[in-house]
């Protein structure tokens, strides 16, 4: 992915409001609205006065210009900055909080002395020709309630249908989907860089509404979880993924299929055991992948959980790693044989001074704990060669393959087609290969 260029204009001062008048550069198609909040203030008020820490988000404000220079951005309350700016693809919001993440880990000056500031980022994105305002602040205000509940950066894509149809109808829908067929898989292959094989695929979840089309799981896995529908959609998958990973093995290529738990489910004792009792002793290799915020929600249930499903075989994948709070404390007890690294890390890995530097320094940890890694989000052969030259041992994303139903899998397995995109992989950064090995 290239840097969202649009921001680098050098542009005067703007209103705060996400103007689609201001976006009809060519190219430019997408409206982003980003939310910064200090998620701190409260303790950084105590401790500053109240006064000191009313002017606090001014600067912040200031900081944020600096690193975006081209965005139109404005104080929103005492603890929140809205960040507005245009751009081609909607995934340029994930790169901007990228850079501002980046920007805020470093200790803030206030009045000669440095404090930690405890940011969150939240946002969405919306095509320029809608002009629906407060749909996109409505948005963007429910991606931070996010955040603040799952402790990561959330960006939401209002073209996406969770933003189109009424909540209440999709719960309502939810409780038939399963059992009228509407649910479906489809599978992304991971392919280890050493071996130059397809070792594992990734379920993932759609949902073929009978009227409104194809619903993606970021606009009703979060529905499922609220309405208590998240546990039987997740057994269903399992089943359904015990029965391809089985045809899979039939044609020869045994490899384990991994499925998403939810943080929720994780801490049920009830679906723990349901899980264990319908995959012990299948003659099926599954795999789960879990993320931290899905420990951190309840750490010792969560740990005493995938120890029990670790004990019966079942392969486990740390999820997302480095997109929420990543915590050594719970990292070093989790039995998973597996660290995939967030994509936002990896979609400006050949671009990136400090992305590199992270992914490289994650593989060195995981390597210590005996994980393997995987980088999610490989859409470059640059970023393939470069990843494979650091020593990640596994990739994932739309270079090596979209996800695709299962009888496409088991022809993409079959046919090694994976085998052209790695071959086609080759060191071509500016720095040499030595500089990364070391980073």
């Amino acid at each position: 992915m290239s840097d969202p260029r649009p921001l680098d204009d050098g542009g005067a001062a703007a209103p705060a409001a996400c103007d689609p008048g201001l976006a009809t550069v060519a190219g430019l198609a997408w409206r982003m609205l980003i939310l910064a909040e200090v998620g701190n203030f409260s303790t950084l008020r105590r401790l500053l006065g109240r006064l000191r820490a009313e002017r606090l988000i001014a600067e912040i404000a200031a900081e944020i210009a600096k690193v975006l220079p081209g965005a139109r951005i404005a104080p929103v309350g005492r603890a929140a900055v809205e960040v507005c700016f245009e751009g081609s693809v909607p995934t340029e919001a994930d790169q901007v909080i990228a850079r501002l993440r980046t920007r805020f880990a470093q200790p803030f000056d206030i009045d000669g002395e440095l404090h930690t500031l405890e940011m969150l980022f939240a946002g969405a994105a919306m095509p320029v020709h809608d002009d629906d305002d407060v749909r996109l602040v409505e948005a963007a205000e429910s991606a931070l309630a996010q955040a603040h509940a799952d402790q990561r950066d959330v960006v939401r894509d209002l073209t996406r249908i969770e933003h189109a149809y009424d909540r209440l109808a999709l719960i309502r829908d939810l409780g038939s989907a399963v059992s009228e067929g509407q649910m479906f898989l489809q599978y992304q292959p991971k392919v280890h860089l050493r071996r130059q094989e397809i070792v594992s695929a990734e379920a993932l979840v759609r949902w073929q509404h009978p009227e409104r089309g194809l619903i993606f799981p970021g606009d009703f896995i979060q529905l499922a979880e609220e309405c208590g529908k998240i546990g039987a959609l997740t057994l269903w998958t399992i089943r359904q993924v015990i029965a391809d990973q089985q045809m899979l093995a039939a044609d020869g290529h045994d490899i384990p299929i991994f499925v998403n738990i939810s943080g929720v489910l994780l801490a049920d004792s009830a679906f723990v055991e349901q899980v264990c009792t319908m995959v012990r002793g299948v003659p099926a290799r599954i795999g789960f992948e879990i993320t931290e915020t899905a420990v951190i929600r309840d750490p010792e249930s969560a740990i005493r959980h995938l120890r029990q499903f670790a004990d019966i075989g079942v392969a486990l994948a740390i999820d997302d790693y480095g997109a929420g709070l990543s915590s050594l404390a719970y990292l070093k007890q989790m039995p998973a044989s597996e660290l995939k690294i967030d994509k936002m890390f990896v979609l400006e890995l050949t671009s990136s001074n400090r992305d590199p530097l992270i992914v490289r320094s994650t593989i060195d940890l995981a390597h210590a704990l005996d994980m393997e890694v995987t980088a999610e989000g490989v859409e470059t052969p640059a970023a393939l060669a470069l990843l494979s030259v650091m020593g990640c041992d596994m990739a994932q994303g739309f270079l090596i393959s979209r996800p695709i139903a299962i009888g496409a899998l088991r022809q993409f397995v079959a046919e090694q087609r994976h085998l052209a995109v790695t071959n086609a992989a080759r060191p071509s950064f500016g720095r040499p290969e030595s500089f990364w090995k070391r980073a």
